[in-house]
């Protein structure tokens, strides 16, 4: 049998990014990708959505194997093909037309722009603003909304601040293990030299320092990019409402993952794992699917790094994330609150976590650089300061 590159004519190769091949191997995917977003806000339009998706998925495919178009940082490029690919999927199989629904300060249902309305699909995962989009949680707006200047200069602020946290923690992470982990190369969260409780000691304060980072650096990207569609593309507020809630406050995963983590890829989520899952065994099957497709897509955005990645070390972590949300409720149902409920959600986050954290490290994600590398005075103190703990832990280990 051939090979299935050379059965769809796939290049093996890959090629800088230039203007010629983003005309010839990036455009054609997104024009396709625009067409389905068309298509599916217009009535009986389904058989030629089914017929352009194995087009759109062949031009994705070509582009995410044969293009090296993310400066240095090819998990992104390689991330953003494949979700986009099962957007468009799930637009193909749609019946219905979307609709787009009122602001909530307005009554009045938007003026119809199909052009608009797709670049709107397209763009917008959450699907704010969508009929498709019911069960979503909007978190409460935390900038001032008296006018469009002042949520803009509250958002930039908000974005600046973050990105220079983002890269602080960043920073410390590598400075744990700068020749292994801390590097591209990668390497182990566990430090073997320490007993295990200092070990599991020093991989938890690794992995929580990493997720107040992803934190940081998500709500600085998505606050940057806030600014812009308000002062550029003149959006209202109420089209970039907040994106994430404080997740350190939960008192339960239910809370954790459906309200206060960010809910950008939900619906992706939903329709690769969780419909096919609640079909075969429920409710309980549509929670640990949405979880387990999650555990793919994080799979995927390793393999660029380390093709040699296991599956297991993405999916097995976060297939507990769903299971422990079926125990949560199974023992608590609807009643987990309090300190006693933000324990239990941390100590398990905390325990998994060090899995995921473990599997990035691995593959050299956290060796990648930093916003504030080149800033000497604010990266040397860190270093020193997380070379100073780390010896400390060890000089502990080796007393009698």
């Amino acid at each position: 049998m051939l090979p299935l590159l050379d059965v769809l004519r796939l290049p093996t190769t890959k090629v800088l990014l230039t203007t010629e091949t983003f005309a010839s191997r990036v455009l054609p995917p997104v024009a396709c990708c625009f067409a389905t977003a068309f298509l599916v806000l217009l009535p009986r339009t389904q058989s030629v959505r089914i017929a352009l998706w194995p087009i759109t998925a062949i031009l994705a495919l070509r582009a995410a194997i044969s293009l090296d178009m993310s400066m240095g940082q090819p998990k992104l490029a390689f991330l953003n093909m494949h979700l986009q690919v099962t957007r468009t999927l799930e637009w193909t199989v749609q019946t219905k037309p979307f609709v787009r629904m009122a602001r909530p300060s307005s009554t009045d249902v938007p003026k119809q722009n199909l052009v608009l309305d797709a670049i709107d699909l397209v763009c917008n995962f959450r699907g704010c603003g969508w009929d498709w989009s019911q069960g979503l949680y909007i978190p409460p707006e935390t900038h001032p909304t008296s006018s469009r200047l002042a949520f803009a200069t509250s958002a930039l602020v908000s974005g600046l601040k973050h990105l220079f946290l983002s890269g602080t923690i960043h920073t410390a992470v590598k400075s744990f293990s700068l020749d292994t982990f801390g590097s591209v190369d990668g390497g182990t969260i566990f430090d073997d030299s320490l007993p295990p409780h200092l070990r599991y000691l020093r991989s938890s304060i690794i992995a929580t320092l990493c997720a107040f980072a992803v934190y940081s650096i998500i709500k600085a990207y998505y606050e940057i990019i806030v600014v812009i569609c308000i002062l550029i593309f003149r959006q209202h507020p109420d089209q970039c409402p907040p994106l994430i809630d404080s997740p350190w406050r939960a008192t339960s995963l239910r809370e954790f993952w459906s309200r206060r983590w960010h809910q950008l890829f939900r619906r992706i989520f939903i329709f690769l794992g969780g419909n096919p899952l609640s079909l075969l065994f429920g409710r309980i099957g549509g929670v640990i699917g949405a979880f387990l497709a999650s555990g793919f897509i994080h799979h995927l955005q390793l393999l660029p790094m380390d093709p040699s990645s296991e599956m297991w070390r993405m999916m097995l972590p976060f297939g507990m994330m769903g299971a422990g949300m079926v125990i949560e409720r199974a023992v608590a149902g609807n009643k987990t609150g309090g300190w006693m409920g933000w324990t239990w959600t941390m100590c398990w986050m905390l325990l998994w976590g060090n899995t995921i954290v473990d599997g990035w490290a691995r593959a050299g994600m956290l060796g990648s650089p930093s916003v504030i590398d080149g800033a000497t005075p604010i990266r040397q103190p860190i270093e020193r300061l997380v070379s100073a703990f780390d010896e400390y832990l060890h000089g502990i280990s080796r007393k009698p």
